[in-house]
Order: C-alpha cells, then sequence, then structure tokens
C-alpha cells in the first residue's frame, strides 16, 4: 500500500499483526499478504502515535513513513469517542509540502478509509478550481483532510462551518520542505484553528532549526523517533564508496543526446557504463551511437534482459577484458556485477526505483580506487539532486558543455537512410513515455510534465509517434521540428532480407485493402441496383416529391449514421485515419 517498494520488505522481524496496541483486522487484511512485516521507523512509531503519543521522527523518503502515520490515524479513528462522525467533522489532517507527495498520501489512505463507514477523506491541493473543492466539500462532507499548506489554509478560511473541535490527529509529513518552501505562515495559521488536545506527528528528514521550532510550538511532549545510522542505511542501502565523486547534469531532453556524445567523446580512452530506462532504449541507442563518426573508435557493448542469457554472458565478458570502451545497458547490469576498471557511470536515464542508484553507481570507484558518476536530469527533475541528498547521497552539479556538437542532424540522416535507425527510435521513444509513467519517485518525475516534443527532437526522429496521450492533448509536441517533404513508407531497410520482408507485408496489405474495396463496391452497387428498383416503383406509383424528399432524407440520415461511427472508431483508435478515408469516401478527394 505504501508508494515506498521498500516497505515490504522484511527490515525487522515484527509483524503489523504483533504491534501493540493491535491494528484492527480490518487494516491487516487492507494491508494484505505483501505487507507482513514492519520497517524501523513503522515499529517505533505507530505504537507511539496509537498510544496518544505526540511523536517527532527523523526518517527519511523510502522508509516506509507513510504507513507509519496512515494505520495510526485509521485506527485513532475508529477508537475515538466521536465516531462515527457527522459530515463535515473533520477527525484527521494531514498536511505536506507538494501535490503530488499529497496525491500519493491520500491514494495510500483510501483502502485504509474505506473501513471506515461514514468517514470521507478529500485530497486538497493546488492547481484545481477551489470552489469544485468546497462543493465536494458541502454536498459531500468530509472528515480526514490530505494536502498542501495553501489549499488547505484557504479552505479552512472559507468554510468556517468545517467542525475542528474533534479533531483526534495532525500529521505534519517533511516538515523540513514544508518550511523550506516557505509554507511557515500557513502551517501555523493551520494549527492555530485545530484544537490542542489532539495527537501530533511530526516526520522530518533533517532536524533543522525551523523544524525544532515548530515541534516545540506545535507538539506536547513529543517523544524523538531517530532511525538507527545502520538501520537506515539498511533501509536506504546507501553504500556510497569513499572514492566515488557523484555529479548531476541539468538539459534539456533535445540536448540530451548531444551532451552523452560528447562526454563519450572526451572519455573515449576510459571504461565506461552507460545506464538507460529500456531494452528498446538500449537497441536504438547502440544502433545510433555505433554509426555516428566521431565515435567509431569507441567499443560499444549492449546488454538487456531481453537478450538471452548467452549473449548477455558473452557481451560481459568481452567488456570485462576490455581496458576501454563503453557498457550500454539496463538495470540488468546494476546488481552484482563486479567489472574491475569503471572510470565513469553515466545514467542517461534517472533508475525508476531510486534504491537502484547506489548499485549503478556502485559500479565505479571500487577497493578503494577513485570514480566518478554522473546523472542527467531534465530541469523539471532537479528535485532528484534534493530527495538523494535527504536519502545520504549529495551530489555536485557538472556544467553543461557548450562546445557539445549537435548530433540531431547526424541521428536524422541515418534515420532517412536506414529504416532500423527510423523504427527502433520510435520503438525507443514509446518505451521511454510508458516507464517514465512508472517512476517509483513519481512527485519528481511527472509523466505530464514531459515535453515530448523535445524529447523526440532528443531521440533525432523524424516525426512525433502517434501516442494516446498526444492525440488527447495531454502531452504537448511543442519543441518539435518535423521533417518536411518525406514520405515515409518509402524509407528502405539497409538490411536486404527485413526490406524484402517488408516489402511483402506492404504487398499483403495491398492486396486486402484491394480486397476489401472491391467487396465493397459489390455492396455499393447492390444498393444501387436495389435504390434503381425502387425509383422505378416510386415512378410506377408516381410518388409525391414529400416522399421522395422523405427516401431521400432517410438515405442521407443513414449515411451519415456510419459516417460518424466511423468517425468514433477514429477517434478511439479502433482504425487508422487511412482506413477512416477510404470507409468514408475521401481518399478519394
Amino acid at each position: 500500500m505504501d508508494p515506498s517498494p521498500n516497505t515490504n520488505k522484511p527490515f525487522t522481524e515484527t509483524r503489523f499483526s504483533d504491534l501493540k496496541p493491535p491494528l484492527s483486522e480490518d487494516i491487516i487484511q487492507t494491508l494484505g499478504p505483501g505487507f507482513e512485516f514492519c520497517t524501523p521507523v513503522q515499529v517505533a512509531t505507530i505504537p507511539l502515535l496509537c498510544s496518544h503519543k505526540d511523536v517527532v521522527v527523523d526518517a527519511a523518503t523510502g522508509s516506509g513513513k507513510t504507513l507509519a502515520f496512515v494505520l495510526p490515524l485509521i485506527e485513532i479513528l475508529r477508537r475515538s469517542t466521536s465516531y462515527p462522525p457527522k459530515p463535515h467533522q473533520v477527525m484527521g489532517v494531514i498536511i505536506s509540502p507538494t501535490r503530488e507527495l499529497s496525491t500519493q498520501i491520500y491514494k495510500v489512505a483510501q483502502p485504509f478509509v474505506s473501513t471506515l463507514p461514514n468517514v470521507k477523506s478529500v485530497l486538497l491541493v493546488g492547481g484545481r478550481d477551489v470552489k469544485a473543492d468546497m462543493n465536494t466539500i458541502e454536498e459531500e462532507g468530509c472528515n480526514v483532510l490530505i494536502g498542501t499548506p495553501g489549499r488547505l489554509s484557504d479552505i479552512m478560511e472559507r468554510m468556517d462551518f468545517l467542525d475542528f473541535r474533534n479533531l483526534e490527529i495532525l500529521i505534519l509529513d517533511e516538515a523540513d520542505r514544508l518550511l523550506e518552501m516557505g509554507f511557515q505562515k500557513q502551517v501555523n495559521s493551520i494549527i492555530s484553528r485545530l484544537p490542542k488536545q489532539r495527537r501530533t506527528g511530526l516526520f522530518s528528514a533533517t532536524q533543522t532549526e525551523g523544524v525544532e521550532e515548530l515541534a516545540k510550538a506545535g507538539l506536547r511532549n513529543p517523544v524523538r523517533v531517530e532511525v538507527r545510522a545502520e538501520s537506515k542505511s539498511a533501509l536506504t542501502n546507501l553504500k556510497i564508496p569513499s572514492g566515488l565523486h557523484l555529479e548531476y547534469l541539468v538539459c534539456e531532453a533535445d540536448k540530451k543526446s548531444s551532451q552523452l556524445v560528447d562526454l563519450l567523446i572526451k572519455n573515449k580512452n576510459k571504461k565506461l557504463i552507460v545506464y538507460f530506462m529500456t531494452c528498446a532504449s538500449v537497441d536504438y541507442w547502440f544502433l545510433v551511437l555505433s554509426k555516428i563518426p566521431a565515435l567509431k573508435s569507441i567499443s560499444l557493448i549492449p546488454i538487456h534482459g531481453d537478450k538471452k542469457q548467452n549473449v548477455r554472458d558473452k557481451a560481459l565478458a568481452s567488456f570485462t577484458k576490455a581496458s576501454s570502451g563503453v557498457l550500454l545497458c539496463t538495470d540488468v547490469a546494476a546488481r552484482g556485477l563486479d567489472i574491475p576498471g569503471i572510470d565513469l557511470v553515466v545514467q542517461y536515464d534517472p533508475p525508476q526505483d531510486p534504491t537502484l542508484f547506489n548499485h549503478r553507481v556502485g559500479r565505479t570507484a571500487r577497493l578503494g580506487k577513485e570514480g566518478r558518476s554522473i546523472v542527467f536530469l531534465l530541469p523539471e527533475e532537479e528535485d532528484y539532486v534534493e530527495f538523494m541528498r535527504i536519502r545520504g547521497v549529495s551530489c555536485q552539479e557538472k556544467k553543461y558543455s557548450e562546445e557539445a556538437s549537435d548530433v540531431i542532424p547526424i541521428i536524422r540522416s541515418l534515420a532517412l537512410k536506414d529504416r532500423a535507425v527510423y523504427e527502433k527510435g520510435r520503438r525507443a521513444f514509446v518505451s521511454f513515455v510508458c516507464g517514465y509513467k512508472e517512476h517509483r519517485c513519481s512527485y519528481i518525475f511527472r509523466w505530464r510534465s514531459l515535453e515530448i516534443g523535445k524529447l523526440a527532437m532528443g531521440y533525432g526522429l523524424l516525426r512525433v509517434p502517434s501516442i494516446s496521450e498526444v492525440k488527447q492533448h495531454i502531452l504537448s509536441s511543442e519543441g518539435f521540428t518535423p521533417v518536411e517533404g518525406v514520405n515515409f513508407e518509402d524509407i528502405k531497410f539497409k538490411d536486404k532480407s527485413q526490406e524484402k520482408q517488408r516489402k511483402q507485408k506492404l504487398q499483403a496489405k495491398k492486396e486486402k485493402r484491394q480486397q476489401e474495396k472491391r467487396e465493397r463496391g459489390k455492396k455499393n452497387s447492390k444498393k444501387t441496383v436495389n435504390a434503381s428498383s425502387a425509383t422505378r416503383d416510386s415512378h410506377k406509383r408516381k410518388l409525391t416529391g414529400r416522399q421522395r424528399k422523405t427516401i431521400q432524407t432517410a438515405e442521407d440520415e443513414e449515411e451519415m449514421a456510419r459516417d460518424y461511427r466511423l468517425l468514433k472508431k477514429l477517434k478511439k483508435g479502433s482504425i487508422k485515419e487511412d482506413d477512416f478515408a477510404e470507409l468514408t469516401g475521401a481518399d478519394e478527394f
């Protein structure tokens, strides 16, 4: 249930069902079999909050802290003398610094809130119409408020009929970030409206002076929970070698490939590993990079999970023996590999699972040696640096290389000459977008913030692939410069056998379409005969003008209805534009 991927690992031997005071059976069942054991922060925090103690918890993101406060909140509400609450009686408030984090907490909490009849939780974050939120609260009620400080404070000021007198618990999540982002005033305003007789949980990755002051003002005799250093290390797996220099490079999506090539050229005599998110990306970039003239002298070796084991073993053996070269890979090469002499690890795509970050960088600076690691970040992903700092990993910013040559024209030229480059580029692009949606740190790596146009340019694509998110205008293709005057069906494979197969498929498709057209022609001619017969009959019967008009109108309406059904299929993606044009006769124009 917790968004952290580590919460279901048995870091302690304590089960949720063993905690005292005991959690209700509804909660244990909702947790499910995958969440049997507690993390250290859960073992320490849940019993304290359930025993009506205020807590100040030192816990990093990824430690399982969301369940550490969600479960006690549910238990406290269940045992409250005010349960079940009235529609506008607020019994719990959870404040977090960002919309994305608030949304995650809300999603984690929902299954547990649903175990409480007549309890309604509401998500309140900016970016949405405040009046819509007010209408929802007024019509449906609210008993648990989860949201960002600005929107929560605004709602509390506007809706004075909300009853906080029986509030049971307040949670301040990532309190250090709440203060860093300038929410001190809003947080104080919210706390001032709440009763002092309540339970409060303050969760923070760092104990700053501001957090200490907030704890003094908002909590009563709090118990401090601090995960021991060795436990924290186990939770985050952050064993960074002392000789490892960590860097991050911020650049726009359409500049990433040029920066990568520049980096490879400058380190051509060294041994590097470059990590990509997907197997399709590895295949594509291996094909492209191996054809760029400036990289001809560099040995490139691809490896990913879709390759057969013997192929992977052979590739790794070859790279291990080499004194220089570049291994292009996915996270299949992130764990357990001991490859000597790695000088530089490049994370072209940050890992979907943040715990893999240190596994990746741990391929270098082994056995006391020096090493470097660079992670590429888009401007909208820069919060990842702070996220990793909180987890104990500090990165220095690497300067953007102004002297890097633009490789996009080279890649596009390759795609025009070889269909393999064209098609693999499209597959890599689509797989990246799909993989981006699966990021564990989705409040940092927000797929809706992707600049698809720039991303497609960075891949050197000739046109933006027709993905549903672009069709529905969820993602914008702004920033993409299309290649003009190209018939994409005319692009051929350099490999003769591939091109032969493609031509056979095209011919088969063409014959199928012609057959379908002939069949439609027969049906249409039959309709024409029937219509002519009807016309002759109408002449025989000497139909009136009104009757003839009625017949024509019915035929027109039937044709319009058919075209409308086809249009709906086109919008849903059930048929392609070419098929739509054929079926409606638009291709004749």
